[in-house]
């Protein structure tokens, strides 16, 4: 095993992962995060920054069970976040809404809502409400607005300030951090624990192994013998100038950041690993931006891009264990925002195997063997 040593050494240094180390760090294991380079597609760069549940696992109990819980630990996670690092992530809780412009589509999500409230009881509550019941609750909604749907538990964060305070916790805690090293290869040594090779030609030993890297973690995944196949998808986004005023709602597609900006999104595309923005869906954005509140129609727009998410086949989180090599684990979602709460608290109980574990086995990867979807 080489002589740079680790007791855990998280490969991504991601929002997933660094979550991850803050969580084993304060369990008080010594950890050693491994990010790649600027050149990698990170999904943590280009993040709505929701701390989210509506419409999350309506039909898939385990999931709106463990989004409830991850939505009830932000506030005591961000104030963690705050304490370490010294930065206000601007957490913002104070309810969220899904708007709609389609009657049945409206009809159909108010249904799986209905569904996620039966999982989990009072960790999650909802409303359902008129065009009429927002216009006199919300100044400006447009009349092409059909109703929305609101939860008090949604809410959202400044995502590159959540990033940068992850990054500081962990060092704070003890953590290292080592940027540009990407692994190219992590292989089992017989007395056990692992040794990985970045693209440099340096050499790490680790007892445990995290694959927390997301979409540069699929040839390691397989190479350790987990079966999960990941999978990009890509959402757009626009971003607009800062403004004075402050938007009346908190929305899954529009959203104002603490500083002003107004952030645009909600797409989704298979369209490989291709991060690119597109005209069409770009007018599309705006377009609906514009519906939901008129007012925005004046506000200039000065970015636009294009971020892969992190998909699982069915699009639920993964937290295995190898089979073949112990000591190697494979943590991946699309939510690590909101789930961060919870990768940075009792998912180190299920990696450390105490009697405090957190019930996963709902995600472990031979779902997907079962079901024929990996």
């Amino acid at each position: 095993m080489s002589a740079k040593h680790s007791e855990i050494t998280i490969i991504g240094g991601g929002v997933v992962g660094l979550s991850v180390a803050m969580g084993l760090l304060q369990a008080g294991r010594r950890v050693c995060v491994l990010d790649g380079a600027d050149s990698d597609a990170r999904a943590s760069q280009g993040n709505f920054g929701l701390v989210w549940g509506q419409g999350k696992g309506w039909n898939f109990a385990p999931y709106a069970k463990w989004t409830g819980e991850a939505l009830a630990a932000w506030p005591e996670f961000s104030a963690k976040l705050t304490d370490l690092s010294g930065i206000d992530v601007a957490l913002d809780q104070s309810g969220g809404f899904e708007f709609f412009t389609d009657a049945d589509e409206m009809d159909e999500f108010a249904g799986m809502l209905a569904g996620q409230q039966s999982h989990i009881g009072n960790r999650f509550s909802h409303e359902v409400l008129s065009a009429d019941d927002l216009h006199r609750q919300i100044d400006g909604i447009g009349e092409d607005v059909v109703g929305a749907t609101f939860s008090k538990f949604d809410g959202h964060v400044n995502p590159l300030r959540f990033l940068r305070a992850l990054r500081l916790s962990v060092q704070a805690l003890g953590g290292t951090v080592k940027t540009n090293a990407q692994v190219t290869s992590v292989d089992p040594v017989t007395n056990g624990g692992f040794d990985l090779t970045l693209a440099n030609g340096d050499t790490f030993g680790a007892e445990k192994v995290l694959l927390c890297a997301g979409l540069g973690a699929m040839k390691l995944a397989a190479d350790l013998g987990f079966r999960t196949k990941i999978r990009p998808q890509r959402g757009e986004l626009l971003i607009t100038e800062k403004l004075r005023d402050r938007l009346p709602f908190i929305s899954s597609t529009i959203r104002q950041v603490d500083e002003g900006g107004v952030q645009i999104g909600g797409t989704k595309a298979d369209a490989g690993m291709d991060d690119s923005e597109t005209l069409d869906v770009m007018a599309g954005l705006a377009r609906h931006a514009v519906q939901v509140f008129p007012a925005l129609a004046d506000v200039r727009v000065i970015r636009a891009w294009g971020a892969l998410r992190v998909m699982s086949p069915d699009g639920y989180p993964v937290y295995a264990q190898s089979n073949e090599h112990l000591g190697a684990y494979l943590v991946t979602c699309h939510s690590g925002v909101t789930l961060a709460s919870l990768h940075a608290s009792v998912l180190t109980d299920w990696i450390e195997d105490t009697s405090a574990a957190p019930d996963l086995e709902a995600f472990d990867e031979h779902r997907f063997t079962l079901s024929n979807a990996a």
